[in-house]
């Protein structure tokens, strides 16, 4: 887990996300991602990790409105942050996944 967290680290922000440190702090998914890890979580549930509903609401609607009439800047900005939770925590369930065995 350290070396997930510091690539996420390496990675801030986002290409586009320009948005001052309150408006990242309103993007749902990424404060669930920021308090899940805060609490120590075991493998299992790193692994069974989602964001909530409402943040899935959101991201759907951010997606839609992309491909039907385009982002505004802070839009695309916010989807931005919404991949970067998703690379984050991808990386981190790969690292936490049980190596199959053979």
């Amino acid at each position: 887990m350290p070396q997930v967290l510091e690539l996420a680290l390496k990675r801030l922000p986002p290409r586009r996300a320009t948005a001052a440190p309150a408006a990242v702090s309103s993007v749902l998914a990424f404060t669930e991602m920021i308090e899940f890890l805060s609490g120590h979580p075991t493998a299992e549930q790193i692994l069974a990790f989602r964001i909530s509903p409402q943040a899935q609401v959101r991201l759907s609607d951010l997606l839609e409105k992309s491909r039907e009439s385009g982002l505004s800047e802070t839009e695309s900005a916010e989807l931005d942050w919404y991949e970067y939770v998703h690379d984050i925590m991808t990386r981190l369930k790969v690292q936490v996944r049980p190596a199959p065995r053979g």
